[in-house]
This record gives C-alpha cells, structure tokens and sequence, in this order.
C-alpha cells in the first residue's frame, strides 16, 4: 500500500525556459525545490530540442519562461517545453509567463489584422497548457482568450509599497500616460490614499508602431510629485514625452513605474536622459547589466509568482492575494 499511496501525492515540479533562468531561480528559491534539469539546444537550422533530465509523470508542472527578445524563439521553447511535459505524461500543466507575448495585439485596430494575443492562447492550449500564471497583462480581455484558469497577477502592491516608503511623505499625483489606463491609474491611488489623478491626452498614429504624436496634460499637477504608470516601457518614446509634458506642467518631479522593462532601442538613452529622478521596473523580463543604469531601480516580481504558484498547487485562492482587485 505504501507504493500505491505515493502515486497518488502531489508533486510539484519547476521547470524553466533558457530566457529568463535567474527570476525562475529565484521562484524555485522562494518554493524551496530546485529547477528540475533539462537540456535544451538548437539544431544547425535553429530547431530548438528540450529534453527533461528526471520524470515528470504525474507532476504538477509549473513552466517558466518570460516571452523575451528573441520573443519568438522563447516563445516556440515555452511550446516544446509544454509539448514536451504533455508526453511524458505530466498530470497537470501551468504555464508561467511573466510577460505575455503579443498582448498588444488584443483587438483588430483596422480591417485584416490578426488578434495574435488570441492566438497566443491557442497554441498553448494546443500544446497541451491547463492553466495560465501571468502579470499584468496588457489588456483584461486577453484572460479571456485561453480556454482555462488564467490567474492574472498584479505587479501593484510591489511597486506602491515601493513608492509609498520612499515618497509618501510628498504630495503625490498619479498619472496615466493614457485616458485607457485611467482605471490602474485609479488603483494606484487608492493605495497611495487617495492621490490625484491626471492623465495625457495624446494621439497615437496607427500606421506607425510605437510612436505618439500629441501630448496635453489633463488634470492639475503643478508642484506635485508625479508617478507615471503604465504596464509596459518598449521603446520609451510615449512615457518620456510624458514626463517632459509633466514637467512643463509644473510638476515638482516625476517618477516612472512599470511592471514590464522591454526596453528596446532606445528607451535606456531616453530614460537615462530623460527628467524623470527615477524610473522603478520589475523583473518580469531580464535587464541586462549593461542596459542598467544610475536612476533605475528593479524590483523583484519572484515573492509574487512563487506565492501563485502556492496557492494552484494547494488549490487554494489566488484571488485572495489582491483584496478582491484579482
């Protein structure tokens, strides 16, 4: 009987993607279990092979991997990690990713367009995901997209907590770079106690990506200390034009938040030279050492995922780690 009974124990398992190992590390830490082994390499033609080092039978796999650049290559690794844990006969999959790729392609702006952040949701579905485990993620609707539990977490307590210990002794203002992201923007304020709100009002060019054109503050800001906020910096261009139209404004000063730092070219000139005093990320996605700099100040997401984690693999609530706001 005893061999039977050990079957039937849950068995939780943490398996990473070759993006983003340090923050799957931390995770792991944090869970007191170890990465489980796996090599993973590209063929000549750039075919990625992963192969798991231990059996996974009836695991409760737990998959990280954050959709970094090359987004594409880790993108198809996460697949095969999951395809891979499907044939092995693992008893349930939850796929982690800290940054979900392609969420900003959640809707059809214009006539022949796809809805890649729907798709998204369908290979992993197909690959053989149960579950979803992700932060932030551009739009709600995207919870929607996979056919299963999405348990979709928020970066905001990390970051207010951050911001309210080391700036709630000035008078604050919360400031949405957009009128769309008005309602977090409204979060934030309720956990810096009821701060103001402003937002720009700008113009965005739908044939170009990642450009804006006009920038006017709505809302008073003047001698305020202002806390830009937004789910993601890419390039940088929309929250540095921002804080400068903040700045004009008479703000006292401005500081930038975001969960997820993409940082591509070339958003670490443009922060590091911009008139923000400083600029608080997470590390949902890798910074290299050399895309660091003096006013940037990363915070770790890992305490939030491992406790997620916890909670899907005790069956208990992840809803309940954000006062009901899940």
């Amino acid at each position: 009987m005893t061999g039977m009974k050990k079957t039937t124990e849950k068995n939780l398992m943490v398996f990473s993607g070759r993006a983003h190992p340090e923050l799957a590390e931390e995770v792991a830490g944090i869970l007191g279990t170890d990465l489980v082994p796996t090599s993973a390499y590209e063929f000549a033609n750039s075919e990625i092979y992963v192969r798991y080092e231990e059996s996974v039978r009836g695991c409760d796999a737990f998959v990280l991997q954050s959709h970094t650049a090359p987004i594409n290559e880790w993108i198809m690794e996460h697949l095969i990690m999951v395809d891979a844990l499907k044939r092995a006969s693992a008893k349930r999959i939850t796929v982690v990713m800290p940054f979900y790729g392609y969420a900003r392609q959640d809707k059809k702006h214009r006539g022949r367009e796809p809805i890649s952040a729907r798709l998204m949701a369908d290979l992993f579905k197909t690959a053989g995901a149960d579950r979803l485990i992700s932060v932030d993620l551009h739009a709600d609707q995207i919870q929607g997209y996979f056919d299963g539990p999405v348990d979709h977490l928020m970066a905001l307590p990390i970051l207010t907590q951050y911001v309210k210990e080391k700036y709630g002794d000035q008078e604050l203002c919360v400031v949405s770079p957009d009128a769309g992201r008005i309602k977090v923007a409204e979060r934030w304020s309720a956990k810096l106690g009821g701060a103001p709100l402003a937002f720009i009002h700008k113009t965005r060019r739908t044939d170009r990506p990642n450009e804006t054109v006009a920038n006017r503050v709505v809302g008073e800001v003047a001698g305020k200390m202002c806390i830009l906020t937004d789910d993601m910096i890419d390039t940088g261009g929309t929250i540095v034009k921002a804080a400068e139209a903040l700045m004009k404004d008479g703000a006292a000063g401005v500081i930038i938040a975001a969960t997820h730092a993409i940082l591509s070219d070339p958003a670490v000139d443009r922060l590091k030279n911009c008139s923000a005093v400083e600029v608080i990320v997470t590390n949902t996605l890798p910074i290299a050492p050399e895309r660091e700099f003096d006013k940037l100040t990363i915070l770790s997401i890992a305490p939030l995922v491992a406790r997620a984690i916890r909670e899907v693999f005790e069956d208990g609530s992840v809803t309940s780690m954000f006062d009901g706001h899940a």
